[in-house]
């Protein structure tokens, strides 16, 4: 067989030749034959996933990997609260990750029913309905109205045939097809008028075409392949969390080694100071990581739900929050894929319409104002309805259309009007039609009305200008003179220039089959599009205000893409680059050019992948919106992979990492929103713990250093280690979002959590909490206190000191006086601890575990404000760092 691709450019007889069939279609015993030799008329079943595997996969964190072996050295070291407290996290966040993950895999499962369940083929010369599956190469299929194309064929006849093909080329009208013309060489996919494709729908004419092409190889077969070469990247924060985990852990070696080898160099057992050495990696690692990652990330799946928006994958709402390019698909996307009347003109004046898609609810207005429906328009509409086949139905609280979406946008707009189908067609029942053809761009039908027989046509303006004679007004019929064609043909032509697909509507009294398409009256134009989303602009200078590049990508015409994303307000240059232009382009001169590109019409698939890795090459994270199967491969290959819930296929919805539920374009912004926070929020958490884990380090080693003796036993430093990891983390996974997140560029996702700020601040805290903690325990042993007493300050002041950094950890840049309990869950973890560590200083029986004391008022006095003496240090930090920053 030939590939695919080159039967477009031979006429249909050839094509017939070369398969070996004829117009009454294949033998049952050849049709046979041919199944065993190509297969079944369907693509491969993905592999499921299995419990097992998903829950494997759970493992592959470097830090669940060190947390497990944490919990095995605590056991070892006699601490079972602290091991059993270990392995319950861990537990909790593996469980949290397979649920997650297992029921993406389910609710997505495979590519579901692909092709049409059934097709009507001819075998024998006789017409029979097979199962999809079963359609070989050389079958002769018929296509009628509300048909879903079952395989690639090429036209044989095609009367009035029009497809829907925007699933698979993105283009948001019906495509007229043809069965003479060949294709010339290199034609794009849209433009090969003697072609049907799988997957796409009959919406107007009838025809009959030759298999060519099943399963594999078709082009929804191609674009499967293509799906299954697009590897799918590591996200932004598994990079960075591997990267954090390489650095625990081998702070936690280093950190073991070094206390052993001082503690024995000051005449220390062995065996002790490898034990305590031991104690303290336990509490360097951050063993609710893991846990605080994955609640964070929950919790953002739970609110985007609340936001129309379905995630896949957990770690998909973070990418979203570095996301700095969007490419998104038009039809569907940006624009609402239901064709709408935007603007009428009759009786020398252009009237605007409003309302969107489907639902029959808008005014008419004449420079800006709302007008009464006068007779001519009432003319023009009435006859939009009744050279009309489309049907518009109501049906579960939205309005679906049957038939040709063109046509259902004349019977919105009549509706609009308070002019109803069924009323209309009873006083003007259809007597006789001339079906649309592309020769001759036009539709007639004749309508009784009373004694009188009436004609209705729309079609091409040129075409009916040039059959009429006269011109309706509000003062009756006006013959058409130079001056009035001349006004008709310029405002035909500026709605055109508007990226309006324009229709002419003429009617004739007395009208007969032989004469209706002759001496017309012009009734008006219509000038119809398929809008932009209400609330696309708006996500579109949100955006723009986040340092967001979004980037159209379209199968339309790049005139029509053009005029969409100037009423968006796409922000860039708008410079168009079309599919064809693009193959004419080598990789280097695109690499040079891609940047400036803001609209890509007329593209392939392939297309669609060379822009996404163009921008990914550059350090970009790139989101892809679609809703169409061509645009799979790209939504798979992209960072973020956005599928349209309502409008769009199962393959993109498979393919994609998150899906609207909504079709809302501006659910985007509201991820991108929530992927920033949780980022933040893991860096706050990061900040507070590392720096506390710094200070308690610090301290220790400095007291090793000095001659000291150890400032705190070990299990004072894994309470502490548990007391700042427990609770007031988790509280920090939920803090409220700074009011300025969206007012800034995204993070470069290379630059990862330890930024120079975020780095500095743990180091000063930390060092000001082993300075200050190290001053204390001095301070206390020298004043007379003995070593119980002057350990109790020094634990006490160091569970207190970190308190505080909690509260000016919950960001990098703002003060901690800027809304400093507004986080109440962090709040009531503070409030639980202190009455935790009142227990642990006053109770007898946990004075004995933790050998504390009880503190005397001044005691309190002195550690409570070394504690709050982190706050001036941090604040001028800070200050400083935003000075420095510019």
């Amino acid at each position: 067989m030939r590939p695919v691709l080159e039967w477009h450019e031979l006429p249909a007889g050839q094509v017939l030749e070369h398969l070996s069939t004829a117009t009454a279609g294949l033998t049952f015993p050849e049709a046979r034959r041919r199944l065993e030799k190509y297969g079944p008329n369907e693509l491969p079943k993905r592999g499921q996933t299995s419990p097992l595997n998903v829950f494997i996969r759970q493992f592959g964190n470097l830090l669940i990997i060190i947390l497990l072996i944490a919990t095995a050295l605590s056991a070892f070291l006699g601490q079972i609260v602290e091991s059993i407290a270990i392995a319950v996290i861990v537990l909790f966040s593996i469980m949290l990750g397979f649920a997650q993950e297992y029921r993406a895999e389910r609710a997505l499962e495979a590519l579901r029913k692909l092709s049409a369940p059934t097709a009507h083929v001819l075998r024998d010369g006789k017409e029979v309905e097979l199962p999809a599956r079963e359609l070989v190469p050389g079958d002769i299929i018929l296509l009628r109205v509300g048909d879903r194309v079952a395989a690639d064929a090429r036209l044989i006849e095609a009367v009035n045939l029009r497809q829907n093909e925007s699933a698979l080329t993105g283009e948001s009208t019906p495509v007229e097809k043809q069965a003479d013309a060949p294709a010339g060489t290199g034609a794009e996919l849209g433009d090969r008028s003697n072609m049907v494709y799988a997957g796409t729908t009959v919406v107007y004419g009838r025809g009959l075409a030759v298999v060519v092409a099943t399963a594999m190889n078709t082009e929804f077969g191609r674009i499967t392949t293509l799906l299954q070469q697009a590897k799918e990247p590591r996200t932004p924060l598994q990079q960075n969390l591997d990267r954090v985990g390489r650095v625990i852990a081998g702070a936690a070696l280093v950190i073991v080694g070094c206390i052993t080898l001082l503690g024995a160099l000051r005449g220390a057992p062995l065996l002790d100071m490898l034990l305590f050495g031991i104690a303290l990696a336990v509490a360097a690692v951050p063993e609710a990581l893991p846990a605080v990652v994955t609640i964070s990330l929950a919790l953002g799946v739970h609110r985007m739900v609340r936001r129309h928006v379905l995630i896949r994958h957990l770690q998909t709402v973070e990418t979203l929050g570095c996301t700095s390019i969007i490419c998104a698909d038009k039809t569907g996307t940006l624009t609402m894929d239901e064709m709408t009347v935007r603007e009428i003109w009759v009786d020398g004046q252009s009237i605007e319409v409003k309302g969107t898609g489907y639902a029959p609810d808008g005014e008419f207005m004449v420079a800006g104002r709302t007008i009464a429906i006068a007779e001519p328009l009432v003319a023009l509409l009435r006859a939009s309805v009744l050279v009309n086949d489309a049907r518009l139905i109501h049906s579960a609280g939205h309005w679906e259309i049957q038939g040709d979406p063109t046509e259902a946008a004349l019977l919105v707009v009549a509706a609009k009007a308070g002019l109803q189908r069924e009323a209309i067609e009873r006083d003007y029942p259809r007597v006789a039609e001339i079906p649309f053809s592309p020769e001759h761009k036009r539709m007639v039908t004749l309508h009784q009305a009373q004694a009188d027989v009436v004609a209705c046509t729309k079609g091409a303006p040129e075409v009916i200008l040039a059959n009429c004679t006269h011109y309706l007004t509000g003062q009756g019929k006006r013959e058409l003179d130079e001056s009035a064609i001349q006004t008709i043909q310029d405002a035909a032509r500026r709605m055109a220039a508007d990226a309006l697909r324009v229709l002419a509507v003429a009617g004739k009294d007395g009208a007969t089959l032989e004469n209706a398409g002759q001496e017309m009256a012009l009734l008006g134009l219509v000038g119809m599009s398929d809008p932009p989303r209400p609330e696309a602009r708006a996500a579109m200078a949100t955006c723009a205000a986040a340092g967001i590049r979004p980037i159209m990508i379209t199968g339309d015409h790049p005139v029509t893409a053009q005029a969409v994303a100037q009423e968006l307000g796409l922000p860039g240059n708008g410079i168009v680059l079309t599919g064809s232009g693009m193959d004419t382009l080598t990789e280097a001169e695109f690499a040079r050019r891609f940047r400036d590109i803001g609209i890509y019409a007329r593209v392939s698939p392939e297309h669609k992948l060379r822009v996404v890795r163009a921008w990914q090459k550059s350090g970009h994270v790139v989101a892809m919106t679609g809703d169409g199967v061509n645009d799979a491969p790209a939504l798979k290959l992209a960072d973020v992979g956005v599928a349209m819930g309502i409008t769009g296929t199962d393959v993109s919805k498979e393919a994609a990492d998150m899906t609207l539920t909504d079709d809302n374009f501006a659910s985007i912004v509201g991820a991108v929103e929530e992927g920033r926070g949780i980022f933040a929020n893991i860096k706050k958490y990061l900040m507070y713990l590392l720096s506390s884990n710094v200070g308690e380090i610090g301290l220790m080693a400095a007291a090793v250093l000095s001659g000291l003796p150890f400032p705190l036993t070990a299990v004072q430093i894994l309470y502490v280690n548990l007391a700042t990891d427990g609770l007031p983390a988790l509280a920090l996974a939920v803090d409220p979002p700074e009011t300025d997140l969206m007012h800034r560029r995204p993070r470069d996702p290379r630059s990862g959590i330890f930024t120079r700020p975020v780095v500095l601040l743990i180091l000063i805290g930390g060092a000001w909490s082993m300075m200050v903690n190290l001053g204390l325990f001095a301070w206390a042993l020298g004043s007379g206190r003995d070593a119980a007493q002057a350990m109790t300050m020094t634990f006490i002041s160091l569970v207190l000191i970190q308190f505080v950094k909690a509260y000016n950890f919950r960001s990098d840049r703002l003060s901690v006086m800027k809304r400093p309990f507004a986080n109440r869950w962090l709040n009531l973890a503070i409030l639980w601890e202190l009455l935790l560590l009142g227990l642990i200083v006053y109770v007898p029986f946990l004075q004995s575990v933790f050998r504390t004391y009880s503190l005397g008022v001044t005691d309190w006095l002195i550690v409570t404000g070394l504690a709050l003496s982190v706050v001036p240090v941090l604040e001028v930090s800070k200050w400083m760092l935003r000075r420095t920053a510019g």
